[in-house]
């Protein structure tokens, strides 16, 4: 590819550490009913609905009357929604400073997330102000691996895709966006990454 100018970062799994048991380890005393709890009731699949722009009342109460049985469970997934965060994921946040203090590169960020849950990240994570713009699918109502969330930041940035680099742990979001000739990288725990930029002389 052409010399990277900018390099766009998922957010959650990526840059911020996020993960439902962390919340219904404190609910659940069986993991099993927890397991069973996350994959047939609030699972990745609703979750995701919010993120493109369903709100988070909606959702609730869509689950509530399917499974009155679980309303206090339900309603804690995002009235404790912060309690499923658990902090910076070090190592990225370190490239990312690296790359903005560096200024050699235009640095954006797109991400599936909810943005009535948004706000919370932009007060707690500072380093969410390293980004020139930051794509948020529940404000746009698109999730990602839709193309057209990959040719909205595109174009909203003047982002030539030519010339950029998008990083995400999730593969069929890093598939979508090389289906829309943007540089993909999957992002996973244990260094890959640096050694990927690396690769492509951003490091």
């Amino acid at each position: 590819m052409k010399k990277v100018e900018t390099i766009i970062f998922d957010l959650g799994g990526v840059l911020i550490d996020w993960e439902p048991r962390r919340l219904y380890r404190k609910i659940f005393d069986d993991e099993k009913k927890m397991e069973k709890f996350l994959n047939e009731i609030c699972t990745p699949e609703w979750n995701v609905q919010q993120d493109g722009g369903r709100t988070l009342k909606a959702a609730t109460d869509l689950l509530v009357k399917k499974h009155p049985e679980f309303k206090t469970e339900i309603k804690a997934f995002y009235g404790r929604w912060e309690e499923m965060l658990g902090g910076p994921i070090q190592s990225t946040v370190d490239i990312l400073e690296y790359l903005y203090k560096k200024q050699n590169y235009k640095l954006y960020a797109l991400t599936n997330w909810s943005a009535e849950t948004f706000p919370v990240a932009l007060r707690d994570f500072y380093f969410l102000k390293y980004f020139k713009g930051i794509l948020v699918s529940g404000d746009e109502k698109l999730i990602k691996p839709d193309p057209k969330i990959y040719k909205l930041i595109l174009k909203r940035y003047k982002i030539k895709k030519s010339t950029a680099v998008f990083i995400d742990d999730s593969l069929k979001n890093v598939e979508g966006a090389e289906a829309c000739g943007i540089k993909g990288i999957h992002f996973k725990p244990g260094g890959q990454l640096k050694k990927d930029l690396e690769a492509l002389g951003v490091l």
